[in-house]
C-alpha cells in the first residue's frame, strides 16, 4: 500500500513551489496543464522515449495517470493539479446534456485516488489541488460542483491532507484541522500546526513516521 497525500490551496499560495527542494531524480511530476515550474528547474527534464528517466510528463486522462503511477520506478509521484484533471474532462464534454458526465468524472477521480493508495509500499503520491470555500465557510478541495461532491468526498479517502497558507509573508503548510477545513495528519507526524511549504521536508517526515524503506 502506497501513501497518498493531498495538498490543497488557492492559486499562488505555494503548492507547486513546494517541489523546489525535491531531487527530480526521485520524482515523476504529472502535469495536467503544461506550464513552467515556479522555481529554477533546469534539472527537471521531460520524461519521454529519448529520456525515460525524466521527471516531468503531461496528461490529464485518468487511465494514463494511473498507468504512469504503476509503471514508474520513482518513489515520489506528484499530480499537479487534481482540479484541472476534473475540469478538463468536464470541458471536453461540456456540450453533453444530462448527468452522466458527472458520474463518469466522479468515477475517474475515485479511480485516481484508489490507485494513489494502491501502489507499492515505498511510493508516496502527492495530489496537488485547488481549494474552495463554501457558503458556510468550509474550505475543501475544489472539484467541479455539487453533483460530484455528492458522489465522492475526496479528502475522506486520504489520511494526510495539508493546506497552504501565507502568514506574515511566509508560505506555509497547515497540518491540523481548524474546524472549518479538511486539513488533517496523523498525531505526531509533524512538530507544528504550521510548517514550511517544503515538500522535501514533508516527504522526509512521512518516510520517517511510517518507516518506509528506500528502494534498492
Amino acid at each position: 500500500m502506497s501513501t497518498a497525500i493531498m495538498i490543497i490551496g488557492e492559486s499562488g499560495t505555494g503548492k507547486s513551489t513546494s517541489l523546489r527542494n525535491l531531487n527530480p531524480a526521485d520524482v515523476l511530476l504529472i502535469q495536467a496543464v503544461r506550464k513552467p515550474l515556479p522555481f529554477r528547474s533546469s534539472e527537471w527534464k521531460p520524461a519521454n522515449k529519448q529520456n525515460p528517466d525524466g521527471s516531468v510528463i503531461h496528461s490529464d486522462t485518468s487511465s494514463t495517470i494511473i498507468q504512469m503511477m504503476q509503471r514508474t520506478k520513482k518513489s515520489i509521484i506528484i499530480t499537479d493539479d487534481f482540479q484541472y484533471i476534473l475540469a478538463n474532462a468536464f470541458m471536453r464534454r461540456s456540450a453533453e446534456t444530462g448527468f452522466q458526465k458527472f458520474t463518469d468524472i466522479a468515477k475517474d477521480a475515485w479511480e485516481i485516488l484508489m490507485a494513489a493508495s494502491g501502489q507499492s509500499p515505498e511510493k508516496r503520491i502527492y495530489i496537488l489541488a485547488h481549494s474552495t470555500t463554501d457558503e458556510s465557510g468550509k474550505t475543501k478541495a475544489k472539484t467541479i460542483g455539487k453533483l460530484l461532491d455528492e458522489k465522492i468526498t475526496i479528502e475522506g479517502l486520504l489520511t494526510i491532507v495539508l493546506r497552504t497558507a501565507v502568514i506574515n509573508g511566509q508560505y506555509l503548510f497547515l497540518t491540523q484541522n481548524n474546524g472549518s477545513d479538511t486539513t488533517k495528519s496523523p498525531i505526531g507526524m509533524f512538530d507544528s500546526e504550521h510548517i514550511p511549504n517544503d515538500l522535501a521536508e514533508v516527504d522526509k517526515a512521512i518516510v520517517e513516521f511510517y518507516g518506509i524503506a528506500a528502494t534498492a
